[in-house]
């Protein structure tokens, strides 16, 4: 699948098949992607941890009201902003940075097989306070993004809308 076809064809996915293990390997490929996203002045300010553990997940499901997903999914990725890497010109960007990195785990997902949705925790203080004492983090977590192979095929959503393009 190549790249316009993987952004196409990528959905929230909220129903997994319960069980299905992901190889370390496919997870430490889409880390990898994650690590491959764009970042102001290559300050990449982010760190990851990988939730498989099922008394955590139930814990990130209690804190965070929209991630009743993880019932399911395998596993979860948070990503965690580091804010304190950017300095000078870059400092103050690390949300665009996490974004794009999150979009990559998405993609690199999607591209493997796949499903994901992102449930965002920036800016909600009280969701980035839960999951800093759940996961025993003092970065900022960002996002948790659900993992696992899919039970569902959801419509696509997303779609060109020439009305806001302007073009010059």
């Amino acid at each position: 699948m190549n790249a316009l076809e993987t952004i196409r064809s990528r959905r929230s996915i909220r129903k997994y098949k319960k069980g299905a293990v992901i190889p370390k390997e496919d997870i430490r490929q889409i880390l990898e992607a994650a690590m491959m996203a764009p970042s102001a002045c290559n300050t990449r300010p982010w760190e990851f941890v990988v939730v498989e553990n099922q008394e955590t997940l139930k814990e990130i499901m209690a804190a965070h009201p929209y991630t009743s997903m993880l019932n399911t999914a395998s596993l979860a990725i948070v990503l965690c902003a580091r804010p304190d890497l950017q300095t000078g010109k870059a400092e103050g960007f690390w949300p665009e940075d996490c974004g794009a990195a999150a979009q990559n785990i998405l993609l690199a997902a999607a591209s493997l097989g796949y499903g994901t949705c992102w449930c965002g925790v920036y800016p909600s203080t009280e969701r980035v306070e839960a999951l800093k004492k759940i996961l025993d983090v003092t970065s900022t977590p960002f996002a948790v993004i659900a993992l696992g192979v899919p039970d569902e095929a959801p419509a696509a959503r997303g779609f060109y809308d020439e009305s806001r393009v302007k073009w010059l």
